[in-house]
């Protein structure tokens, strides 16, 4: 199956109406905060840190461009075509590649699969925001492009995000100004409850490697001037067979 047209849509609204500048999302901070954190996370766990790191839900790329700066060929893909146009034009360099691909499609998965081959998986809050049938099928495709050497890497918002962001979206004042076109273009986040991203990876024929705990950055500040973190789960999984 692929993901549903309301899905695509909706994202395809938001990025065309995203500022191309860095950090005018709610969600692009600073890769040190981001996925600089990340990869400390991950790297100890690649069985094979030469094959290709695919960034699965790059968005505007700024993830992708520092994952590139680690790895020796890295191809950030995404569901919106709009999206990919922002990374093209923030990677003037060409520092990493970039297309359309809907992972849950797993006609598409499998293609890519047979291009890079085995491949390492990058993952980062992009599950809660996927319509609910649309969850396993996008995770069996990061375990399709892992194949048998790759690992995955998946950070998901837990649960107790969405007590932070309900009380965001329903302060007094509106929800923050780089949250309120995430709402408005109808893709407002479902929670994905705590116990069934592992059940996922194992549906998809992954063993859980590692998990833990770390606080996903955005880049809105609270009215107390802290910067708004929502609490997530990361977790490394990849065939161990």
């Amino acid at each position: 199956m692929s993901v549903t047209s309301r899905y695509r849509e909706a994202w395809e609204g938001f990025w065309r109406e995203a500022p191309g500048e860095q950090g005018s999302v709610f969600w692009d901070a600073e890769p040190a905060l981001t996925a600089g954190r990340h990869v400390a996370l991950f790297e100890p766990h690649l069985t094979d840190p030469g094959l290709p790191m695919v960034d699965l839900g790059c968005g505007n790329g700024t993830q992708t461009r520092f994952l590139a700066g680690r790895f020796p060929r890295v191809l950030g893909v995404d569901l919106s075509a709009a999206a990919v146009d922002h990374a093209g034009q923030a990677d003037p360099a060409g520092q990493a590649a970039y297309r359309v691909l809907d992972a849950a499609d797993k006609t598409e998965a499998q293609a890519l699969h047979a291009e890079l081959g085995d491949a390492n998986v990058y993952m980062r809050g992009v599950l809660h925001q996927c319509e609910p049938a649309d969850r396993q099928p996008l995770v069996d495709g990061m375990a399709t492009l892992a194949g048998g050497r790759g690992r995955v890497f998946l950070v998901e918002l837990a649960e107790a995000a969405g007590l932070v962001l309900r009380g965001l979206a329903q302060s007094q004042d509106g929800p923050p100004a780089k949250l309120a076109p995430v709402f408005r273009h109808g893709i407002a986040p479902g929670e994905v409850a705590d116990a069934a991203v592992p059940e996922f990876l194992t549906a998809a024929g992954l063993t859980v490697l590692a998990s833990g705990d770390l606080p996903l950055t955005t880049t809105e500040y609270g009215p107390d001037g802290a910067r708004i973190e929502l609490p997530s789960k990361w977790l490394v999984a990849g065939r161990t067979g």
